[in-house]
């Protein structure tokens, strides 16, 4: 029999053939103290995310991947944070008119709700839809009502994210890939750090747009994902992938290399 494997992190390894099993054991004590410390599992973290949230003046898209995340069930709620919008209230009616018997959808408001009211929303929620507007003033938002650490935690614990325009902006590292006029001005520029990815929503191949996205690696290394419209994004855990459309990822030091349908996106 084979002499026990060294000591690596207080753990003496067994030898090759039990290793598999040794190793098994050692991964479900890690996963148990994760629980019992309560540290989100960011293999749970699911994220929809498009440019544009249909074909025209619809949101087909954005339907679709609700449908998807919630797989027949009836009667389900989807939570509602149209708060990059300054004219939140306007779309509501529209919003529950269109969503119709796909879900009920009630509203997250950071403005006038208490923290554990919106809590209470998320935890009754399927999934949270957060539509298009001004990225700066969304992720402000979150920052001044004290909702995104709670969001950031629900979403690594596995409640799915639907987002579109600014909506899938915020779902990033930080929100200075935002297209947007920072009108707040907001000084909140970290997002809900759900991706490694940076995103760049309504992406068009020109030199104008390609070289302030170089400046911005200047000052930071994360990659951006750039979606034109039409394209879907989505990432599950740790894997992100480009469903449909045209986009493109640009990392730190190298050319933008345009995303190919199906086909994992690394951020290296």
């Amino acid at each position: 029999m084979e002499a026990p494997g060294p000591w690596v992190g207080g753990f003496a390894l067994a030898a090759p053939a039990d290793r598999d099993n040794a190793f098994f054991q050692i991964s479900c004590r890690a996963l148990s103290v994760r629980q019992a410390l309560g540290v989100p599992d960011a293999l749970k973290t699911e994220l929809h995310l498009f440019s544009t949230p249909g074909p025209g003046f619809d949101i087909k898209w954005i339907l679709g991947a609700c449908r998807e995340i919630l797989r027949g069930r009836q009667g389900e709620t989807i939570a509602y944070l149209p708060q990059a919008s300054l004219a939140a209230d306007k779309w509501l009616k529209e919003t529950e008119r269109s969503f119709g018997e796909v879900a009920r959808i009630e509203l997250v408001d950071l403005e006038t709700m208490e923290v554990r009211e919106m809590e209470s929303v998320l935890r009754r929620a399927a999934a949270v839809y957060i539509p298009g507007g001004n990225a700066f003033l969304l992720n402000h938002r979150l920052h001044t009502s004290h909702l995104m650490p709670h969001l950031r935690k629900m979403v690594q614990k596995g409640l799915p994210v639907v987002a579109f325009s600014a909506g899938a902006v915020v779902c990033g590292e930080n929100v200075l890939t935002s297209n947007d006029l920072n009108m707040v001005p907001t000084t909140h520029f970290t997002g809900l750090q759900l991706s490694p990815f940076n995103f760049n929503v309504h992406y068009t191949d020109s030199a104008q747009r390609d070289e302030w996205l170089v400046d911005y690696h200047a000052f930071h290394d994360n990659p951006v994902i750039m979606l034109e419209d039409g394209a879907y994004v989505k990432v599950n855990g740790k894997a992100t992938t480009l469903v449909r459309g045209e986009a493109w990822c640009w990392r730190a030091g190298s050319e933008k290399a345009k995303l190919a349908p199906g086909k994992p996106i690394s951020p290296r």
